[in-house]
């Protein structure tokens, strides 16, 4: 079962939506990071050569492997049990979703709402530096504590 398949475990919230805030630091990956070569990233399969079994390739990407350009041997372990075997110092066959940051300030966003929405659709803001957001999410914390107190 992966991570999407399994139910989310949420605490039973005591408020309404509007009364929550949701807080993120996100670093998008169209303005934060940039394609990057399997050398750039330290990918495993390019430092230390990789293998796909032959028994579980179709016949497309048993064709696409071996005429990739990449240099490789055919390695047959047992009856029914054989390989092909990438050299290190080439690019993996996933190398173009190789992502690396490119060194800008994560950005610092406030939405209202919670996981169940933003029942007054009021926009996301977002603060200029970690310091105000963090001053934001402690002030709002507070407010909550407050409330909670009330009853």
């Amino acid at each position: 079962m992966s991570s999407s398949d399994r139910p989310l475990n949420r605490i039973a919230p005591l408020m309404a939506p509007q009364a929550y805030k949701t807080y993120a630091v996100v670093q998008p990956l169209a303005t934060h990071w940039r394609r990057a070569t399997c050398a750039e990233v330290d990918c495993p399969h390019y430092l230390n050569g990789w293998r796909t079994r032959i028994e579980n390739c179709t016949p497309d990407l048993l064709h696409a492997a071996k005429t990739s350009g990449r240099r490789y041997r055919e390695m047959r372990v047992a009856e029914g049990e054989s390989y092909l075997v990438f050299e290190a110092g080439q690019p993996c066959f996933a190398a173009g979703t190789h992502r690396k940051q490119v060194g800008r300030e994560p950005l610092y966003i406030v939405r209202d709402g919670d996981w169940r929405g933003n029942p007054r659709r009021t926009r996301a803001r977002q603060h200029l530096n970690p310091a105000t957001w963090v001053e934001d999410f402690s002030e709002h914390q507070q407010k909550l504590a407050n409330e909670i107190k009330k009853g």
